[in-house]
């Protein structure tokens, strides 16, 4: 690339820049279809079914997105049902902050527990998943000397909380090491098993870890933990829309996760799940007037609060059902074959994440051998278009690369030729 064209592409997507026009006209967008045609391509699991799902998202010009652990983008009709509702939000302010649209968010709250398989009872639609780790680490009363766990790969969201929290006041955090590549589930049970101790109250953990896109088995430690009387929590963050979360099969005690990332809602938007026997040892981070209220609604009394985004959330779960929640699941573990396939016998590169399905799915860290990870970044961004998040703790020194349903497999046949460029540069 031309050094002329590299730095009009820098600025072009760069603090104000203009993006695209979006021609929806010329798309085939899925409010497009009717229910019964869209049904049809159910079991289409074509290369060009998945570029008419890309077609759903428009990124800035020329840009390949593939940092969606950080942050997702959302698709047109999540933007137009966000949009739609801030306007009719303006129309009448204070018609539908207050009581207009309570059938609405209620409506939004049925959508998730049927994604995640629990009640209606048990969800708090809250901003993100530092909202629910703050509300979790700040609602136990824990004495000095008792324990919670928190393994060394914990996102800092997910840490800070139980610092600031418990640890002054004389509670241990307990933090041990996982393996980096595990070979199988056993081995990471088996770290929290020597972590427990008789005075562990609470084990901490993540579903997926940020670093190296690790799936860390909650269901195999919340069975362990609950025989010795211990409390399980969970950061969903990189786990709710990547892979198939089933809460009542998992068996935590309470779940928390942001749904700007791989539900693609709109930005600020989560989701806090509490077991029923356990909501009444949870209290509200903020309290005004309904804090008397006993369900888990009094965890997201904010009284007026960004409900255009709630109600895009609702938009975003439509959006996955209409794709298929099996088939994106089965799409992220086929994007992660396909790249491993092309890179895991490559002399230049190093795959940090774990092979088999059960310990990773679509976030794949890969080293490019003998490059800063931050200058590798650099080049695949200023050179390729290319954004990825680098990660260079647990000594990675290696680029994390998302694999949602906006990636196909051309994509990723370019990422591969500009990693290899990247290698001889």
């Amino acid at each position: 690339m031309k050094v002329q064209d590299r730095r009009q592409f820098i600025k072009a997507i760069g603090i104000g820049a203009t993006l695209p026009k979006i021609h929806t006209e010329k798309r085939l967008s899925f409010d497009q279809n009717t229910p019964n045609n869209f049904e049809g391509r159910k079991k289409d699991n074509s290369e060009s079914f998945w570029n008419l799902v890309q077609s759903q998202f428009v990124f800035a010009p020329q840009l390949k997105y593939f940092n969606n652990a950080s942050l997702g983008g959302s698709p047109l009709t999540v933007q137009q049902a966000t949009t739609t509702a801030r306007n009719t939000l303006d129309g009448f302010p204070s018609k539908y902050m207050w009581g207009g649209w309570d059938e609405e968010k209620e409506k939004v709250r049925g959508k998730i527990t049927d994604l995640f398989s629990v009640s209606a009872e048990e969800i708090a639609l809250i901003h993100n998943t530092t909202e629910g780790m703050n509300l979790i680490a700040r609602s136990f009363d824990l004495n000095p000397g008792d324990e919670v766990i928190l393994a060394d790969h914990e996102h800092t969201s997910g840490r800070i909380c139980w610092e600031v929290f418990q640890e002054r006041r004389g509670v241990k955090i307990v933090t041990p090491e996982l393996p980096l590549l595990p070979e199988c589930i056993e081995d990471i049970v088996e770290v929290y098993r020597r972590a427990i101790s008789p005075r562990t109250k609470i084990i901490s953990m993540c579903h997926i870890v940020n670093t190296n896109g690790m799936i860390l088995p909650v269901k195999e430690i919340s069975e362990m933990a609950h025989e010795r009387g211990i409390l399980v929590a969970v950061d969903g963050a990189q786990s709710a829309g990547m892979i198939d979360v089933d809460l009542k099969d998992l068996g935590c005690d309470f779940y928390t996760a942001s749904a700007h990332k791989w539900l693609f809602a709109p930005k600020g938007i989560g989701i806090l799940y509490a077991k029923q026997s356990n909501q009444h040892l949870l209290h509200p981070l903020i309290v005004c007037r309904g804090h008397r209220d006993h369900t888990i609604r009094r965890l997201e009394n904010y009284n007026t609060r960004n409900l255009p985004e709630l109600l895009g959330l609702g938009a975003a779960v439509d959006f996955h059902h209409q794709i298929g929640r099996k088939k994106i699941v089965q799409r992220g573990y086929t994007l992660k074959a396909y790249f491993r396939s092309k890179v895991v016998s490559h002399p230049a590169f190093l795959l940090k994440t774990p092979a088999s399905d059960e310990l990773s799915s679509a976030i794949q860290v890969v080293e490019v051998l003998g490059k800063e990870v931050r200058d590798a970044k650099t080049y695949l961004f200023e050179e390729g278009h290319i954004d990825c998040r680098p990660m260079s703790s647990f000594g990675l020194n290696a680029l994390r690369l998302s694999f949602a349903v906006y990636i196909t497999k051309e994509d990723v046949d370019e990422l591969v030729h500009d990693l290899e460029r990247c290698s001889r540069s």
